[in-house]
């Protein structure tokens, strides 16, 4: 119940003394609907804020006096944000509160305010790589972007949530007239981990591709770490496959693996497992005597099939806007199989499989498989990792 005022020598009523005694265990309750200024009657009260848009609870001064709390809790799925009017208000933790969030505004003095968070382990903070401020589902973050090894560095311990892509795998090579298969994607791991200690973010590079010779060659290589963050590794994309007959006209090379399950990690990153990995898909086939490859697999569809002369498509990426926001944005694509028409890159990351020419390599950090070979010609390197971290602010 909100505070009353008692003269001197006033007898209570039995309904006012239940009243008060009430208080104790059953705080009067006022439920907001959109953005709200405190008012002096919200003392000892508790203010519920539920919308499912961004709100803000705003604080300003000569309303409260020394001594005076309110607590504020949100149960809408939009945020609310504690915001100083003419007040001041700090806080250990986080002035934004997420669904199911709240905390004690304690007064210090008329015009300053202390909010202690009720809501259990709140995000942490942290600097390193490329800062930003984005908004996501009405949730504001600051957003940091590693695209070359560095360090994450943990100014106050908490909660970061974490998108990691490995480097892809090489494309393949061929000999005589034949074609190599796209590179594979690489794997993807995003997970909310509890960071209390800084971290060291790797950055894996792409796999080679395959080179071509007069010999029968070896395959383009995969990334084997791919990105990592401190004890965390994510395999890198599955090879394409290698063309080496010395028949004229022959089987064309395999396919690339994808970013599959068995390549992303379950361990542990300072005590807090990794969870939704995104399973990546195998690579398309193939076919027999006409040389068109298979292009590899990516985060979020198999590699195409080789038809005829022309080399499959890799398959489709993922787009990581959804983590990050803005406009949509694809990484961990497959690599183009190699062919007379050489395949796409998938989700236009992946690179291009090569027509009558070598594949085409997938671009730094875009964490897609390198294009195949076609007509004694080499595969081409798959692209670089990224790691994105963010947390509430």
């Amino acid at each position: 119940m909100a505070i009353q005022d008692f003269t001197a020598g006033q007898i209570l009523t039995a309904a006012q003394m239940d009243s008060l005694q009430a208080n104790d265990y059953n705080w009067t309750v006022s439920t907001k609907t959109a953005s709200y200024t405190l008012v002096a009657a919200d003392k000892g009260t508790r203010v519920v804020m539920n919308s499912a848009s961004a709100t803000t609870i705003t604080v300003n001064d000569s309303l409260f006096s020394a001594g005076d709390t309110l607590f504020i809790q949100n149960i809408g799925a939009g945020t609310c944000t504690i915001t100083a009017g003419t007040a001041t208000v700090t806080t250990a933790s986080s002035l934004a509160l997420a669904q199911w969030g709240g905390g004690t505004l304690y007064f210090t003095s008329a015009g300053a305010a202390i909010f202690f968070s009720g809501g259990g382990t709140s995000y942490g903070t942290a600097t390193g790589g490329s800062s930003s401020s984005i908004t996501v589902s009405g949730i504001n973050y600051t957003l940091l972007t590693f695209t070359s090894t560095s360090t994450l560095t943990v100014t106050k311990s908490g909660l970061f949530d974490v998108l990691v892509c490995s480097g892809g795998g090489g494309g393949g090579q061929s000999l005589n007239v034949g074609s190599g298969g796209g590179g594979g994607a690489g794997g993807i791991l995003q997970s909310t981990i509890y960071l209390d200690a800084n971290a060291t973010i790797t950055i894996g590079g792409g796999g080679a591709g395959g080179v071509a010779s007069t010999s029968i060659p070896g395959i383009g290589s995969s990334s084997a770490v791919g990105a990592s963050a401190r004890n965390l590794a994510v395999a890198g994309g599955g090879t394409g496959g290698s063309h080496y007959s010395l028949a004229p006209i022959a089987t064309s090379g395999g396919s690339g693996g994808g970013g599959r399950s068995s390549g992303a990690s379950s361990e542990t990153l300072a005590g807090s497992s990794f969870a939704s990995a995104v399973t990546g898909y195998a690579g398309g086939t193939g076919t027999t005597a006409d040389l068109g490859a298979g292009g590899g697999g990516g985060a979020t569809a198999a590699g195409a099939n080789g038809s005829g002369t022309t080399g499959g498509a890799g398959g489709a990426g993922y787009d990581v806007s959804a983590f990050i926001a803005g406009s949509a944005l694809y990484k961990c694509g497959g690599g183009g199989g190699g062919g007379t028409t050489g395949g796409a890159g998938g989700s236009s990351v992946g690179g291009a499989g090569g027509s009558n020419a070598a594949g085409s390599a997938a671009g730094a950090n875009t964490a897609s498989g390198g294009g195949g070979g076609n007509n004694v010609n080499n595969g081409a390197a798959g692209g670089s990792g990224i790691v994105y971290v963010r947390f509430k602010v």
